[in-house]
């Protein structure tokens, strides 16, 4: 089976590579508080039935005060507007000898240009222009439309603000360099700890017994 690199797996590896060998090697989960991601989930979901088209009045209805606050928000936004390709929509790339992909929140366009839409109930990435996420989104998008003409767009719901990216030319050598050196890194199957995450890492106790060394 082919090995479709994700961006939290290269997140993971960033971070540290012993916890990625832990979690996408050996293959196990640990628990760890999720809150933050259950709390954007009805909004993801209905953001996509609102995309698609399908009658989203009866969501509309169980959504908590904060939900509905940051739903208000977002279907307000001009990219609603636009014309919809498609919502929770998985693509994947080649480059070099790896393939990437992930699960677009939902892709709109406007003329000639496709706006690749990311909503975010935590915090929008800091360096965002070469985030792993926005990276492998944006390459995966100008493969598959054949266009460079890609703006990706960070929707903060907490904070209701937006952080855009466009693309440039100059932006596609370097996400390709950054992709294949990460992706090489993992191939030569060097997983050494990061120690000073260790404290915040649910697989902190394993690595410290130094199970399945």
């Amino acid at each position: 089976m082919t090995q479709i690199f994700s961006p939290n797996m290269l997140k993971t590896y960033e971070k540290c590579p012993k916890k990625y060998f832990f979690k996408y090697v050996k293959g196990l989960q640990m628990p760890v508080n999720d809150d933050i991601f259950i709390e954007g989930k009805n909004i993801h979901a209905l953001a996509s039935y609102y995309i698609k088209g399908e009658n989203i009045n009866e969501m509309e209805k169980s959504l908590s005060e904060r939900e509905r606050e940051q739903w208000n928000y977002l279907k307000t936004l001009e990219y609603f507007n636009y014309d919809k390709i498609n919502a929770e929509y998985s693509l994947s790339t080649k480059i070099g000898d790896y393939f990437f992909g992930g699960r677009l929140d939902a892709l709109v366009k406007k003329d000639d240009r496709y706006y690749i839409l990311d909503y975010k109930t935590g915090a929008t990435p800091i360096m965002a222009a070469y985030d792993f996420q926005t990276m492998i989104y944006m390459m995966c998008v100008i493969t598959f439309f054949k266009t460079n003409n890609v703006t990706f767009v960070y929707i903060n719901l907490k904070n209701k603000s937006e952080v855009k990216i466009e693309l440039h030319e100059g932006f596609i050598s370097e996400y390709k360099s950054k992709l294949i050196n990460i992706a090489d890194k993992i191939a030569q199957d060097n997983y050494k700890a990061i120690t000073n995450n260790c404290k915040s890492c649910e697989y902190g106790k394993i690595c410290y017994e130094k199970v399945l060394n």
